[in-house]
């Protein structure tokens, strides 16, 4: 049990936190860089401690720093939110060493995830449909290498072992092409994650990225909160969520959750966790599980009507988990788009001073976001300064509200990504639902200018 809970993040995800330690009457201690200071949520935290510079190696990825402040505040527990050391497996030991509770899964279970390779033999073993290809590191020697592509057939995706956020992959169309390709993705696997170990599997040529939440208590308990559609990427970052996924066999989508809940159950896993799944042709392929909390939370929040950051809270408490799954209800559809402080149509960020800050409302609206009029971006951290969520009846119906929502999103001083979106809501293809995660970027270099 705890009733004080130290954030180890900051910006939106920072505040939305805070705001559900509160709904459940726990204390929240806000830690904060130099260059976060003077931001709103940190000066109406329950408690606030700056723990460096604004660089992030010297304020929110030291772990002394975080621990020591955890000591000083007589918090009994941390939230490392999404990034930063979220899905570090040392810093989940040294809380955990340190008499704290994580509120996260496991070191081991995020160990194993982490690890790509272990994670699809997991999987695997659990049933999960996984993209073709074996659930072992890559061989050293070249003729085995060479066997194994052909026996899975090209195109194939050269991965590193330990990768994530889009880098440490490399796609290969014809057997002269591999042996390089494993050269210079090995070598960036080591640079990058410290890791060179690689794997190779089925290269699919129009997926859709589509996820399945999940909940899990410590005692045995897991469920599925539905599915998202995180299609719309630009260069592996996604841009615009939404859930459900628009046209896919809801029976379909129940029995891969189903066999997501009882890989859960098999490995242990505890809180909240994400299973990243290419969808082609009607078949599901398990990519990796996010072992946290994502960006894309709220879309599942406003479908199912469940507080997912609450039950994390709840389940690292040592909780029993009081839904089960056929309490999980979806209903209507919703949206999210990723509002960032960058330039739309070059995508460089754009750092300054919020001279005017005004947030859409009304029915069916949601904005989760630390920024106020006044504000100014730094430039040291990820350029995304606010969420907006709609939801709807129907897809149409969200879809809707979305783009009366952004036009009443007025930010001035910096230059955002709000007029990409509308134009995006705009577009046939998404319109119509179900494109690949290729789109936005084809539909990108077709509306640049030449």
């Amino acid at each position: 049990m705890f009733d004080k809970v130290l954030i180890a993040n900051r910006g939106e995800i920072a505040l939305r936190i805070q705001r559900a330690c509160r709904g459940l009457g726990i204390q929240a201690v806000v830690v904060h860089s130099e260059a976060d200071r003077h931001a709103q949520y940190v000066q109406n935290a329950d408690q606030a401690l700056c723990i460096g510079p604004a660089s992030p190696g010297q304020s929110y990825l030291n772990q002394a720093a975080l621990l020591f402040a955890a000591k000083v505040s007589g918090a009994q527990a941390i939230h490392p939110g999404y990034g930063f050391l979220s899905e570090n497996a040392g810093f989940a030991e040294r809380i955990e060493a340190a008499d704290l509770t994580f509120i996260g899964p496991s070191a081991e279970c995020i160990r194993t995830m982490g690890d790509k390779v272990a994670a699809k033999r997991a999987m695997r073993e659990a049933g999960v449909p996984c993209v073709p290809g074996p659930d072992s590191v890559m061989p050293t020697d070249d003729a085995s290498i060479l066997a194994i592509a052909r026996e899975i057939g090209y195109p194939v995706i050269v991965k590193a072992a330990g990768g994530g956020g889009g880098r440490g992959m490399r796609v290969v169309k014809e057997e002269s092409e591999l042996l390089d390709a494993i050269a210079l993705t090995r070598e960036e696997a080591r640079l990058a994650f410290g890791n060179p170990e690689l794997y190779i599997e089925k290269f699919l040529g129009h997926p859709r990225h589509v996820e399945i939440q999940v909940l899990c208590d410590a005692h045995g308990h897991a469920i599925w909160l539905g599915c998202r559609d995180c299609s719309l990427q630009r260069r592996h970052q996604k841009v615009l969520e939404e859930a459900p996924a628009p046209g896919i066999d809801p029976e379909l989508i129940a029995k891969v959750g189903e066999r997501c809940a009882q890989a859960c159950r098999q490995i242990g896993y505890r809180g909240v966790g994400t299973f990243e799944f290419l969808y082609e042709d009607g078949e599901f392929f398990f990519i990796e599980m996010n072992t946290r909390l994502q960006v894309e939370h709220p879309v599942t929040e406003m479908t199912t009507g469940i507080d997912i950051v609450q039950q994390q809270l709840r389940m690292a408490r040592g909780d029993v988990l009081e839904l089960r799954q056929q309490d999980v209800q979806l209903n209507g559809h919703s949206l999210e788009c990723r509002i960032n402080a960058e330039d739309p149509i070059t995508f460089m960020p754009t750092p300054g001073l919020i001279q005017r800050w005004e947030v859409p409302g009304g029915f069916g609206v949601r904005v989760d976001s630390h920024v106020t009029t006044g504000y100014r971006v730094p430039p040291y951290y990820d350029s995304m300064v606010a969420k907006v969520i709609t939801h709807g009846a129907t897809r149409d119906e969200a879809m809707a509200r979305m783009r009366l929502a952004l036009s009443e999103l007025v930010v001035e001083g910096i230059s955002t990504n709000i007029p990409l979106h509308r134009d995006i809501l705009e577009d046939p293809a998404f319109c119509a639902g179900g494109v690949d995660i290729h789109h936005l970027e084809r539909w990108l270099q077709q509306r640049s200018p030449t």
